[in-house]
């Protein structure tokens, strides 16, 4: 199952951007220091396909190499045949970002490092969305954690952790400082909103991330699906202003009579396209969590797709 991100419903004030285009598996040259490659895995969850960055000249770290493609790992290890690999970082471990680590590995002799294998944000709720787990890459094995703070360095680069939990229970983002940039994974994209998909997702841990990344001084994203965010700070706080919106409509249907999932994201995604609602109901009970979690809401069992919700 691929990372989802479905679009948001009419009347957002986020400024998206979906002009991007980039040849598939072609390293393009971004900044003196930041190459990209981009995946051959479009598809409505993944816009035009994951990006995989290469940062540094000479010894180098390949960020988030991308899912288990022999095309892309190939290009990729074509892209820096006369250089050293020294790092292969990984963000989170959906499977659009973190299989090919392995491949990359064995090819070039570089350690895997970045986010921690993957783990729950939730318990399991035993109504469906254990299957979710799929979309993990549990076979990942970093050979080096990183956590907030720890450093990674080439001859020309520093890659700082910056944990951003939310989307993904692992998440990290990758700070440049050399370039004033922030390797945002699925945390921040220019294109979409990301789903915060319990049980790895958690809505409190997004928000919290959100407000961490509003406070740095980074200029420019480069994200893990799309184009660069170029203006971070200014997106952030729309991204803040649209999650606060939406949970507070999640709870005036609530308020209103709206009792499960499905209905509150019938009145809440008018005109959502159908293959996309599952994902938008995913969304839905990450926020329900944090507001039953915040004594906002009440909930009839543990909160999940199919419980009852009423006003605290």
């Amino acid at each position: 199952m691929p990372t989802q991100h479905p679009p948001s419903p009419p009347g957002n004030d986020i400024p998206f951007d979906r002009t991007f285009t980039a040849a598939t598996d072609k390293v393009e040259r971004l900044t003196p220091l930041v190459r990209r490659l981009v995946a051959g895995n479009a598809g409505p969850f993944t816009f035009t396909g994951t990006c995989s960055y290469i940062v540094g000249q000479g010894a180098v770290a390949i960020i988030d190499p991308g899912p288990a493609d022999d095309t892309h790992i190939a290009a990729l290890i074509a892209a820096v045949r006369d250089e050293t690999v020294a790092h292969i970082v990984v963000t989170h471990t959906h499977r659009d970002h973190s299989p090919a680590a392995a491949a990359i590995k064995a090819a070039t002799g570089a350690e895997i490092t970045g986010c921690a294998p993957y783990r729950r944000s939730g318990a399991s709720r035993g109504d469906g969305l254990d299957p979710l787990d799929a979309a993990n890459d549990q076979d990942y094995v970093p050979d080096r954690v990183l956590h907030d703070g720890d450093r990674i360095a080439g001859g020309d680069y520093t890659l700082t952790a910056v944990a951003t939990p939310g989307h993904a229970a692992n998440h990290l983002a990758f700070s440049l400082p050399e370039e004033s940039a922030l390797f945002s994974g699925d945390h921040v994209m220019a294109w979409s909103t990301s789903v915060v998909a319990p049980p790895d997702g958690s809505m409190a841990d997004y928000m919290a991330s959100l407000e961490k990344l509003r406070e740095r001084s980074e200029t420019i994203y480069w994200p893990g699906h799309g184009g660069p965010v170029r203006e971070p700070r200014r997106f952030v706080r729309a991204l803040i202003h649209h999650r606060r919106q939406r949970e507070a409509s999640i709870l005036a249907r609530i308020e209103a009579g709206d009792r499960d999932i499905p209905a509150i994201v019938a009145r809440t995604y008018e005109g959502l396209n159908p293959a996309l609602a599952g994902a938008a109901g995913l969304s839905v009970l990450a926020h329900i969590e944090d507001l039953v979690a915040r004594g906002l809401v009440t909930s009839d069992r543990t909160p999940s797709l199919s419980a009852r919700y009423a006003p605290a």
